[in-house]
């Protein structure tokens, strides 16, 4: 069995983010960058995957600037075999990276495909269903837990009511909740191993894909400050509070 893990590079989540002058997008320059949280939790899954013997390779693939192969170099030295950089200069949109991803599906034909459920940079919440749709294959996101059987997944989900466990043919896409594994983190000796795995580097203009993006973004803005709280005299004044000012009874 082979996995292909798709990782993207974030500002760092304990960076302090913070808006242009000009609102034309979000400063990144000489900030912290990482990889996406539930990327990490994608990596770990496939490599403990691999140590149980039921996988024989782990194929980490990004798309992004030259600097983005920083993330597939990490996801190596926790444990993947080989890595795939997709190189562009501008932002890619998820309709363009589902489109990318399912070039690569098709050349190097995995049997699992896993992503984090969501980037915490734009929140999206859509390459994962995107690539499933233009593949044709069955889906099963947000996964908080994993079982390989002989020719299916069983597969836990996060969803709003609780946890919901459903089954799925492979090949199979999965997108990793949080809550699905605790990442290892990378000791020196496998950072230096890593350097030496093999990493590919593909221009997107060598795949054919339009990746123009579909959205237009107007500005970009900080959220409002939020006001200061108050003291109540009596559960009368609260009421009074919550009935004309807060209007949430």
């Amino acid at each position: 069995m082979k996995i292909l893990v798709a990782v993207k590079r974030v500002i760092d989540y304990n960076v302090q983010v913070r808006v242009k002058e000009d609102g034309t997008g979000v400063v990144t320059d000489n900030v912290k960058m990482s990889t996406n949280p539930p990327d990490d939790n994608a990596i770990e899954e496939a490599v403990k995957i691999k140590e149980s013997g039921k996988a024989k390779e782990v194929v980490a693939i990004t798309v992004g600037e030259e600097k983005a192969q920083e993330t597939v170099r990490k996801a190596l030295a926790v444990g993947a075999d080989r890595g795939i950089h997709v190189k562009t200069e501008s932002t890619i949109e998820p309709l363009a990276v589902s489109k990318i991803l399912q070039k690569i599906i098709e050349k190097e034909k995995p049997d699992l495909v896993f992503m984090g459920k969501q980037a915490i940079d734009d929140d999206c919440n859509q390459t994962g269903q995107m690539l499933a749709a233009l593949l044709n294959w069955p889906q099963a996101t947000f996964a908080s837990k994993i079982i390989i059987k002989e020719k299916t997944l069983e597969v836990t989900r996060e969803v709003d009511e609780g946890l919901e466990t459903i089954e799925t043919n492979i090949p199979s896409i999965v997108t990793c909740d949080l809550r699905l594994n605790e990442p290892r983190y990378a000791s020196l000796p496998n950072i230096m191993k890593a350097k030496k795995k093999p990493l590919e580097q593909i221009n997107v203009s060598e795949l054919g894909i339009d990746t123009k993006p579909r959205i237009e973004q107007i500005k970009v803005v900080e959220p409002p400050k939020r006001k200061a709280g108050i003291k109540v005299a009596s559960v009368e004044e609260l009421v009074q509070k919550l009935k004309n000012e807060a209007k949430v009874i």
